[in-house]
């Protein structure tokens, strides 16, 4: 699989979010070598701003509802943000296995929880995570987000500090 190929997908949709002011986080999902459902962060501007419209809960909505028939634990997820810890459990409940993201979320990225350390139903998941592809790319963008004064979706938190400092 080229991983870099899809996550350059995903970070076309991370455009496509920020364009329209959004914070610049974009997904797809992957199954046989072929893009199956996509998703961008919605509704992080101040007039309308939610913490469940998350690219990547877009598009497992989107995968959820297809009609065929997925074999999720052959889908993967690329997303240009390190998924947060409530993206990482909908994903690993939902079937999704192997995640492969760009940038790092110093604050509240999940992927690196001890699902051993979990109950029964968690240890036993077998979860390939694959950090850092395309990196430069994702950080471009969330750092162009967070230089603009008239974006305050998590300004001044330990990601924006970090990213700045990149």
């Amino acid at each position: 699989m080229d991983y870099e190929f899809f996550m350059s997908k995903a970070l076309e949709k991370a455009h496509q979010a920020l364009s329209m002011g959004e914070f610049p986080v974009g997904c797809v999902m992957v199954y046989q070598n072929r893009v199956l459902v996509t998703g961008a962060r919605h509704h992080s501007t101040p007039d309308n701003q939610n913490e469940l419209d998350h690219a990547e809960i877009l598009a497992l909505r989107r995968l959820v509802g297809l009609e065929k028939k997925i074999d999720r634990e052959k889908v993967t997820l690329f997303s240009t943000l390190e998924p947060c810890l409530m993206c990482y459990a909908a994903l690993i409940l939902n079937g999704i296995r192997q995640i492969v993201y760009a940038y790092e979320d110093v604050m509240g990225g999940g992927t690196n929880i001890d699902l051993k350390r979990l109950n029964p139903f968690y240890k036993d998941m077998e979860i390939t995570v694959i950090p850092h592809v395309l990196r430069q790319d994702s950080l471009m963008l969330v750092k162009k987000f967070f230089s603009d004064p008239q974006r305050g979706y998590l300004k001044g938190t330990l990601l924006a500090q970090y990213t700045l400092k990149q």
